[in-house]
């Protein structure tokens, strides 16, 4: 069998790490900065964190274009340069509006660093070992939601410091960079798409109920993930269980994704896919329904382990319907659905707390997903199997 665990795959899955690490230490505690330092309210705390997503969802698309357009291993080097360059902006902000602009601008190299990195895990790995490969490289992913959120808590707590964060999180971004730098690629001959520019050149239409799918989980996730600090606090009372809510998703995470490579690796998506739906979907329901801490650690773990099913799985998925030169466009489609939802979910999840409550807001959360899964069970399962690839280089 051919080799899985290379120098080249290894230096990918570290610099995805140290995406996620940098991006996730931050995320659970910048709703509690806002608050204390620019004296924000909830719907304007909405209003700033969705300029992140929204625009990494308007580059995305283009991300896929570009990464099968033009050299990869340039894209990646420029993409990841300038995503840890902007992290500064966090430590110079001196006001909501200069903090509100960084933020935003943020996303767009954000956007395209993952569709690249994510492409290059694919481009570094041998043919029999690419459904796997994608299920472990989102292992490195989960094990920086893992620490990153407990380690920014942790900091908060002891210093009140919100600068030494930034620092941190530029600090790793700086190492992704410098280590997706010494990635080698093999040669790829650039071909020139003779064809008119048009949207599925950034779009993979071929998968758009898929797509439409993610859009719905990344709208759950978008709201759990960033008032998850707030609403415990508020809440439940709970001060310090954020870091250990996320080690504890990130266990599920990591357990469920060894667990289902396996399966991936003899293309059972759909299996895993289904099974990590209705796992997620319990777990959204108990975290609002168990307001006490067995829902809301509980939750935390099946979330985990639902997600970690589903993530690779649906990846897979969307890769197994595009063609071999559309990777880029494939992984961008994925990544942008999950941004558009994670994006209308921190708007959505703002507004909802500000004129009702945090809990109305989780408890809209239960309700997408749920239709998710419905859409899912329906109509999307079908719809993949009747268009999977059989013949994947």
């Amino acid at each position: 069998m051919e080799k899985l665990w290379t120098s080249n795959y290894m230096k990918v899955m570290f610099a995805n790490f140290s995406i996620a690490f940098a991006f996730y230490i931050m995320t659970p505690l910048l709703p509690i900065y806002l608050s204390e330092t620019f004296g924000t309210t909830k719907d304007v705390i909405g209003m700033v964190l969705s300029g992140y997503a929204i625009t990494a969802l308007l580059v995305r698309p283009f991300g896929g274009y570009i990464v099968d357009s033009f050299n990869r291993k340039k894209v990646l080097v420029l993409c990841l340069g300038l995503y840890f360059i902007l992290f500064s902006g966090y430590l110079i902000a001196g006001s909501l509006l200069m903090f509100a602009i960084f933020r935003t601008l943020h996303g767009g190299p954000y956007g395209l660093a993952t569709v690249a990195n994510s492409t290059a895990a694919i481009d570094v790995t041998a043919p029999s070992r690419r459904n796997e490969a994608v299920g472990y490289y989102g292992i490195s992913n989960n094990i920086a939601t893992a620490i990153a959120p407990t380690v920014g808590i942790f900091v908060y707590e002891h210093t009140h410091n919100f600068q030494i964060i930034f620092w941190i999180a530029l600090v790793v971004s700086a190492l992704g960079f410098w280590v997706d730098s010494t990635v080698k690629f093999c040669q790829r001959d650039i071909v020139p798409n003779k064809k008119k520019l048009s949207l599925d050149r950034f779009i993979l239409f071929k998968g758009w109920l898929l797509g439409l799918n993610m859009v719905m989980f990344g709208l759950c996730y978008g709201v759990l993930s960033n008032y998850l600090a707030i609403y415990g606090k508020e809440k439940l009372g709970i001060t310090g269980g954020t870091g250990l809510y996320f080690l504890l998703l990130s266990g599920g995470l990591i357990l469920s994704r060894l667990h289902g490579a396996k399966s991936l690796r003899e293309g059972k998506m759909v299996r895993n896919a289904s099974s990590g739906l209705l796992i997620s979907m319990v777990s959204y329901t108990i975290f609002v329904a168990i307001p006490n801490e067995i829902g809301y650690y509980g939750s935390a773990i099946l979330l985990g382990l639902g997600n970690g099913h589903m993530w690779p799985a649906f990846q897979n998925m969307i890769i197994n319907v595009a063609d071999h030169n559309e990777r880029g466009t494939a992984n961008s489609t994925i990544l942008t659905a999950w941004d558009l939802g994670s994006g209308i979910g921190i708007v959505m999840g703002g507004a909802v707390a500000e004129h009702f409550s945090y809990t109305a807001a989780f408890w809209s959360v239960a309700a997408v997903h749920a239709v998710g899964v419905l859409i899912y069970f329906c109509a999307t399962r079908q719809f993949f199997i009747k268009r999977r690839r059989v013949d994947l280089p």
